[in-house]
């Protein structure tokens, strides 16, 4: 597949902000493009030359309409497994090359080697699309910067302490474009057919450094204190699962006093260097700024 082949892309989790992404740097590179919504209302948001389709992983059949005639998807798993072995059947039906949304299960750094239910679902779809003899790329994002929305916004903008567990935990942000970006390219350019890639800002940060860097781009020095595990999970109750919060604080635990696992893969891939914290939380500032 190259970049003058007329045949559609289709991208799940086409409203997120990967999927969002995805779409609009395959837009901009002149393909026709595909999305898979669960409901009209988010539809509504999507460029008017995207052809929508409604679908849900969890409905494999569901799938077919956008699956047929289309050349390659962006798959980006957000349903339980219980689907993904007849999802990724009816792909390989359909398409010839499939583009990966995975995570870094496989990297030798203890701040992925927590045990981690998500990671177990991408190893086994990772699994699943291997056996398929699909043109495949797996892409493995680290932590997204965007994390900081729901994390430290709400008290950022309310002018308060910013109270976290593991504030030395070391980690490499990767703003949500260049993931994006690089799975655009991917997708419609040859040469990354069994490609696999762990995508990763360009340098690594305390939790406690990224609240002070979201600090200096608004002008005001943000508190941070550190809160204990046991607060974390008290807070957590009721807006997080307790496996996700466990697998959050054993990694950031793992984290602590070693520098996070940077790779160049974004800038190989794109010939331009990631986007660093610093610029994300710019482009971001408004989202922090303080409430009125």
């Amino acid at each position: 597949m190259t970049q003058t082949d007329s045949s559609p892309v289709l991208v799940t989790g086409a409203t997120g902000r990967v999927g969002r992404g995805v779409i609009d740097q395959l837009l901009d590179a002149g393909l026709p493009v595909r999305a898979l919504t669960r409901g009209s209302e988010a539809a509504a948001t999507l460029p008017a030359k995207v052809e929508v389709f409604t679908g849900d992983l969890t409905v494999p059949d569901s799938l077919d309409p956008a699956l047929d005639g289309a050349a390659a998807v962006f798959l980006l798993w957000t349903a339980p497994p219980q689907t993904a072995a007849e999802v990724v059947a009816r792909l390989a039906a359909h398409v010839r090359r499939v583009v990966f949304l995975s995570s870094p299960h496989q990297t030798p750094h203890p701040f992925f080697q927590q045990p981690n239910p998500m990671a177990a679902l991408h190893a086994d779809i990772e699994r699943l699309i291997a056996a398929t003899g699909l043109e495949s790329t797996i892409i493995r994002p680290g932590m997204f910067a965007s994390n900081s929305l729901a994390w430290w916004a709400p008290a950022i903008r309310a002018g308060e302490v910013v109270r976290w567990p593991c504030g030395a935990a070391e980690s490499a942000p990767v703003d949500e474009r260049d993931i994006a970006a690089v799975a655009a390219r991917t997708l419609h350019q040859d040469g990354y057919v069994g490609g696999d890639y762990v995508l990763t800002g360009p340098e690594s940060l305390t939790q406690a450094a990224q609240v002070g860097v979201i600090g200096d781009v608004l002008g005001r020095r943000i508190a941070f204190e550190e809160m204990t595990p046991d607060e974390f999970r008290r807070l957590s109750e009721g807006t997080a699962p307790s496996s996700v919060v466990d697998m959050l604080l054993a990694a950031w635990s793992a984290a602590v006093g070693q520098p996070a696992y940077v790779t160049t893969a974004v800038a190989d891939i794109l010939g331009t260097p990631p986007r660093t914290f610093r610029q994300w939380a710019v482009d971001h500032a408004g989202a922090f700024a303080k409430d009125s």
